[in-house]
């Protein structure tokens, strides 16, 4: 156990946030560095209970009470690889998963739950501060090769996996650059690109191979694919967006979030000539949805000057409270407030669009609402709350509906699932015999830790497939619920 009455004595404190005048004005990441005496303080809060809820809260697994003894005693070394047993890319979903861990902390039944994430996150870089974060090559080769298509965090995940484990893998990226949604969909202030590239770094010298610029389906076909490898893993995301037909969709100047994001980045970090095709400087930004990528556009927009920026949610405004109906140690649908939030701009709750209305000349200017109540199970339209708000930029982060019906999924004829993902069994295996899948082009859009771990699971199905036997870990299985989702 950490400090036996740490968590009677020491209140949970996070990370200050930099001044929001001062962080609007740059891209980069937006917390201060916590003092290490100041976190190893937040690590002794932990109880190590009997029965660690916050396991049941991370798909991962992640050991959370070993290694919040092992900061608080100062012992990094060993924190660091308790924390790598479980989490490939611990600096990822320290900065980037909601932590459901945290909401399932015994601390948390009623106090303030230790701040998990946080720790995950220092430790990870303490690591990598000291020189700790080395490439592991396997001993030896298997003979065996295995195509992993996209490389997000389900991809990366199950490269890694499989290259220590001695197969010769290669990673195949559509765009110019490796790291999918964690480079072009992750905005630079809530994690800048040079940690993606230093892991990127330790994974060249393990010996994944890496292929940017490839889209598989066109550039190399599916049946290509096959032929050269002895397995291939779907890790191609959901990048299908939900739109939303109402009149005046076909009016310029309405975009999917993921259209725009790619852009804020490539700003971020000084990689255009001029001026970003869809730029929010000087205009009003309406976007629609209010879950995180919503958030991403709002903390963009907010760095390219817009006038102003509105967020609409169809549903009612949360709850600061835990709902009775969501107990601990489920993760509650409260309110909160990201960092994007503090800068600028409204939420409105409890809208929906009718219509987007154009200026004649075919551009969007403004957005015509209605108030909503839900009512029987579906929303109804509330009489006389008709409005409209000033609109020339609308970004759509409503959520994704699966993964793109590419080229590569139609070559490869692996089956879908009713809800339009590439379907598998429970060994990740899709209608197709050596093509597996794992991460959001399986499971649906989920979280980061989710992709990571079903990429680690992926990656011993595989192994075991090619092998006869695996002794990689699997932390779940493809049919498993989580009551975070």
């Amino acid at each position: 156990m950490a400090d036996p009455k740490g968590f009677l004595t020491t209140p949970r404190q996070t990370p200050t946030r930099r001044p929001v005048d001062v962080r609007i004005k740059d891209w980069k990441e937006v917390y201060e560095e916590q003092p290490f005496a100041d976190l190893q303080k937040q690590a002794g809060r932990c109880m190590d209970c009997g029965i660690p809820f916050c396991h049941q809260g991370c798909p991962l697994g992640n050991l959370i009470p070993e290694w919040n003894d092992l900061i608080w005693r100062g012992e990094r070394n060993e924190a660091i690889d308790r924390l790598h047993a479980t989490n490939n890319f611990p600096e990822f979903t320290g900065r980037l998963c909601p932590a459901p861990c945290e909401t399932a902390c015994v601390v948390g039944i009623n106090a303030d739950p230790v701040t998990i994430k946080q720790v995950e996150l220092r430790t990870i870089e303490e690591a990598f501060n000291n020189g700790l974060v080395v490439p592991l090559p396997p001993d030896r080769l298997t003979g065996k090769t295995i195509a992993v298509v996209g490389s997000g965090p389900a991809g990366l995940a199950a490269a890694q996996q499989l290259t220590r484990a001695g197969h010769t893998v290669a990673v195949y990226e559509r765009a110019e650059r490796i790291g999918g949604l964690l480079r072009y969909g992750i905005p630079e202030f809530k994690m800048e690109k040079s940690i993606v590239d230093r892991r990127i770094a330790q994974m060249e010298g393990e010996g994944t191979r890496f292929r940017a610029g490839v889209n598989v389906g066109v550039d190399i076909t599916g049946h290509e694919l096959r032929t050269r490898y002895d397995a291939v893993v779907l890790a191609v995301g959901a990048t299908h967006g939900r739109d939303l037909s109402v009149p005046g969709r076909e009016n310029k100047g309405i975009y999917q979030a993921m259209e725009y994001l790619p852009w804020g980045n490539k700003q971020g970090l000084q990689e255009l000539s001029g001026e970003p095709p869809i730029n929010a400087h000087g205009k009003h930004v309406v976007i629609l949805g209010g879950g995180d990528t919503g958030a991403d556009c709002l903390g963009t927009a907010i760095r390219q000057g817009a006038a102003s920026v509105t967020q609409l949610e169809i549903m009612p405004r949360p709850t600061e409270e835990r709902p009775a109906s969501q107990p601990w140690p489920t993760y509650p649908m409260i309110y909160r407030v990201s960092s994007a939030h503090e800068e600028a701009g409204e939420r409105l709750y409890a809208v929906s669009t009718e219509e987007f209305i154009g200026d004649g000349a075919g551009n969007v200017k403004a957005l015509k609402l209605v108030e909503t109540q839900f009512v029987d199970g579906k929303f109804e339209k509330v009489p006389g709350s008709e409005r409209e708000i000033p609109a020339d930029l609308v970004f759509l982060a409503m959520g994704f509906l699966g993964p793109e019906k590419s080229e590569l999924i139609q070559q490869l004829e692996v089956e879908l699932d009713a809800r339009g993902n590439v379907k598998r069994d429970e060994h990740f295996a899709t209608s197709v015999e050596g093509v597996f899948v794992c991460g959001d082009a399986g499971r649906g859009q989920s979280l980061i830790v989710w992709a990571i771990a079903e990429g680690r699971s992926a990656a011993a199905a595989v192994d075991e497939f090619l092998l006869g036997e695996t002794g990689l870990p699997a932390p779940i299985a493809p049919t498993s619920k989580s009551l975070t989702v």
